[in-house]
């Protein structure tokens, strides 16, 4: 008797993420007047219940107009969703029909016809996007490499309509995926803990989130929400990473200035506080902004998603990484103060010495 086949057909998209750290602050509504015509603000579509007075991130969104722009052969749809910290994330899209999920492996690695890599478009869409927000852009900082991210997305299993059932006996094939590794050298343990992150609501729908890409099944609907969640939890790795980068850099600096030991210079020292003092503010308020940028999540299943994001990414441990800098920048300014304040007390002291003896010499030429 013949059996069928594993996949008879899987059809969905692939999605990649990449957020671009372009700015200390992005003016939502300079950026609007901006973009008149070619940005709308973003609505978030819940499909399942959620309590109404939920505040969500309202990122402004832009289309770019490509024309066949393909990858592996796949017309891609692009977009553009601009963050108010600072953040733009450029999303592409390529849609698929496969027979199995091995023939999803070269996504990992796009290009463009021609040979170009894919994160060469998103970089000419950012640049795009920032030459139109130059005035909106509060401290743009230096274009860095994004943080990217691969979805995979299936809305067809071949027939098949409990994304759970499909999954079982399927696991190494995930695993396989997700890692970039054939499914049958993976080790038992690298499997369990590929699928260890998972979720699911109804038997309609899965997601699996690894470290370098995510599998999301959603039979009933287009699981826009749950690509908008994996997407926020990248921008916030995103951000976090950068305000690393960035307090290495302030901490590193200030520590040598300090080390010269200019005792006389006031403006130098002036300097480190001041600069001390403003990275201490911006940080400070981006990392909340970053922090509580997710408060959209009073659908409890959409945050069980968002949470499972933020372990494979480590969020919790960026985030503390960045306090503890922060926390450092906090007693390097305190120090730094305090020295200040000291050294010019000492000088005063000198000063009110000097004009002692002065006077005390004019009285005895006298």
């Amino acid at each position: 008797m013949p059996t069928e086949p594993i996949d008879a057909e899987l059809r969905g998209e692939v999605v990649y993420f990449y957020a671009f750290d372009v700015a200390n602050e992005i003016r939502l509504d300079r950026a609007a007047e901006l973009l008149a015509g070619r940005s709308t603000p973003f609505t978030a579509r819940w499909e399942r219940p959620a309590p109404r007075s939920v505040p969500v991130s309202r990122p402004l969104v832009v289309e770019p107009a490509v024309s066949a722009v393909s990858v592996n052969c796949c017309l891609v749809r692009l977009l553009v969703r601009i963050y108010e910290v600072g953040v733009v994330s450029v999303t592409v899209r390529v849609p698929f029909a496969i027979d199995s999920l091995a023939a999803l492996t070269p996504f990992h690695n796009p290009t463009l016809s021609g040979g170009r890599p894919l994160d060469a478009l998103a970089r000419e869409q950012r640049d795009e996007v920032c030459r139109s927000l130059n005035e909106a852009l509060v401290r743009p900082g230096e274009m860095s490499e994004p943080e990217a991210y691969t979805v995979f997305t299936l809305s067809h299993l071949g027939g098949e309509k409990d994304a759970n059932r499909w999954l079982t006996g399927r696991e190494r094939e995930v695993a396989g995926l997700l890692t970039e590794t054939p499914g049958d050298r993976l080790s038992a343990a690298q499997v369990t803990e590929v699928l260890r992150l998972r979720r699911s609501f109804e038997n309609s729908d899965l997601v699996v989130i690894d470290w370098d890409a995510a599998l999301v099944v959603d039979l009933d609907r287009e699981a826009e929400d749950v690509l908008f969640v994996i997407e926020l939890a990248n921008l916030q790795l995103e951000e976090f990473q950068w305000m690393d980068r960035q307090l290495d850099r302030y901490l590193d600096r200030a520590y040598d200035d300090l080390a010269k030991r200019l005792w006389w210079s006031f403006g130098a020292m002036g300097r480190i506080l001041r600069s001390l003092r403003q990275l201490r503010v911006d940080l400070a308020k981006l990392a909340d902004e970053v922090t509580h940028i997710t408060k959209f999540v009073g659908d409890w299943h959409l945050a069980r998603v968002y949470l499972l994001a933020s372990e494979r990414f480590h969020l919790d441990q960026w985030r503390a990484s960045v306090e503890q800098r922060l926390a450092e920048v906090d007693r390097l300014y305190t120090l730094t103060r305090g020295d200040v304040y000291e050294r010019r007390m000492l000088w005063l002291e000198v000063v009110i010495v000097v004009f002692f003896a002065v006077d005390l010499l004019i009285l005895m030429m006298k």
